[in-house]
């Protein structure tokens, strides 16, 4: 695995938003993977949580793109931090930091921490 595979699974990621189904979003995740989302105070910790977010989150017609990613491999884990930009159906913005930390399982990478959080700063 190089850092271009890895930082395609952003692509994958924001595909998945784009159905508009919390569901499929929900399966790239480890069953107890962590999450601690951009637009909600609460952390998620397991898929049902993970869930309940990407239904209120698909609602606002969320698009990704990624500003700067800086990848990390270590055997089985890989690391992608950076920052993005979501557009929302409402034509609003919102830039963040974030932090996904992938896990290969033996056949396919899942994200088994997610960290997004708004940036502080007025761009």
């Amino acid at each position: 695995m190089n850092s271009t595979e890895i930082e395609s699974l952003f692509s994958i990621w924001n595909d998945a938003l784009q159905t508009g189904q919390p569901e499929k979003v929900t399966a790239l995740y480890a069953e107890d993977a962590i999450l601690l989302p951009t637009v909600s105070n609460q952390v998620r910790h397991n898929h049902a949580e993970i869930n309940d977010y990407f239904v209120n989150f698909l609602k606002k017609g969320p698009s990704g793109e990624i500003d700067e990613s800086n990848v990390r491999i270590f055997d089985n884990l890989a690391i992608n931090s950076g920052v993005y930009t979501f557009s929302f159906s409402d034509g609003s913005k919102v830039q963040a930091r974030f932090t996904y930390v992938y896990h290969h399982n033996g056949s396919e990478w899942k994200i088994i921490e997610h960290h997004s959080s708004q940036l502080p700063e007025p761009v």
